[in-house]
């Protein structure tokens, strides 16, 4: 990992990447994995830096030697800083949206089990972005989520593409796993930008004519990997405002799709879809005064808009059940597929 990773004075706790902060809690896992996360901002501080090293230890199949082999080396070969994506004024919207890709692969999906910035769902956007403009500096690994707030900054000054949180709930031999990329819409297309341990899990072309193809596009990769997508969880456009108080939906539809059948699915998502174009011509309230951001903290969370949770009591038909469930026939011994 590069530059600012040394220790400095701070704890901080372990939670799940996509959902939202559960303050106090410590066993939280995706897939039954548990991670950390840096809470005491960087230069890491020491006790992060030690648990880091003792969870690498744990997870990776030969973690203690692996440990040793790293910090006993003082002459470590010197790690590129990638650079952030810059355009020729006749780039089309695709060619900027592969190169911002380009950009997230290259700081490399980070594997140790400690993420190094802290998420906060609920703060506001201006904040996001500063954490954002952190990773640009730190260029160190990221996970799936620190990857959508980047993808939000580095997609901010595109005015003609419209951004929202897609994360999607996964199951896998009795676990849970949660994943997350940032959705775009440009041109009447859709498409992802992201990160993830599975390279069909992150970017998406802008190539999707609808929602619903863009989702079945993911549901198809995850059957690659003998996972069932149980929940699919789509946000609000964010805004383009980098001085915006406003918090990111980011859950403004919540859809069982394994309790779905396909024409509610795409019915369902049809609805996001025109949600979603009725938000753009909604005026955003005035962002503060810069003496006001620089004072202000998190606000607390507003009554928002209501999630809609959608699933269907009845079964569905033994025909389309039948695809998932013989994929599912891997989930043996309790072995762990992640992604």
């Amino acid at each position: 990992v590069r530059g600012m990773l040394r220790p400095v004075a701070v704890g901080s706790l372990e939670q799940r990447d996509e959902e939202p902060e559960e303050e106090g809690e410590e066993e939280l896992r995706d897939g039954g994995v548990p991670f950390y996360v840096n809470r005491g901002g960087l230069p890491v501080d020491e006790d992060t830096w030690e648990r880091m090293w003792r969870h690498v230890a744990r997870i990776h199949p030969n973690g203690e030697a692996l440990g040793r082999e790293i910090r006993g080396n003082a002459e470590h070969p010197k790690i590129p800083m990638p650079s952030v994506p810059t355009y020729q004024p006749t780039a089309t919207i695709p060619q900027r949206l592969e190169a911002i890709q380009k950009y997230i692969r290259e700081l490399q999906y980070n594997h140790t089990g400690t993420q190094f910035f802290e998420i906060k769902k609920s703060r506001p956007l201006t904040a996001l972005i500063d954490i954002a403009k952190e990773m640009t500096r730190e260029a160190l690994p990221i996970k799936c989520l620190e990857a959508v707030i980047l993808g939000i900054y580095l997609t901010n000054n595109m005015p003609g593409v419209e951004r929202f949180p897609l994360s999607f709930q996964s199951h896998f031999s009795g676990n849970h796993f949660h994943h997350i990329v940032l959705g775009v819409h440009s041109g009447g297309r859709f498409g992802a930008l992201g990160i993830s341990r599975r390279e069909d899990l992150m970017f998406k072309a802008l190539e999707f004519r609808t929602l619903m193809d863009l989702v079945q596009e993911f549901e198809g990769a995850y059957r690659g990997y003998w996972h069932t997508l149980s929940k699919v969880r789509i946000g609000q456009y964010v805004s383009h405002d980098p001085h915006s108080v406003e918090q990111i939906e980011w859950k403004h539809s919540v859809l069982d799709v394994d309790k779905l059948t396909k024409e509610e699915l795409r019915k369902e998502l049809e609805r996001h879809t025109r949600d979603m174009r009725l938000k753009i011509g909604k005026p955003a309230p005035p962002s503060p005064t810069k003496d006001r951001r620089n004072s202000m903290g998190s606000p607390l969370r507003g009554p928002g808009s209501p999630v809609r949770r959608v699933s269907r009591g009845e079964r569905r038909p033994s025909g389309e059940k039948k695809v998932l469930e013989q994929k599912s026939s891997a989930d043996i011994n309790g072995y762990q597929i992640r992604v």
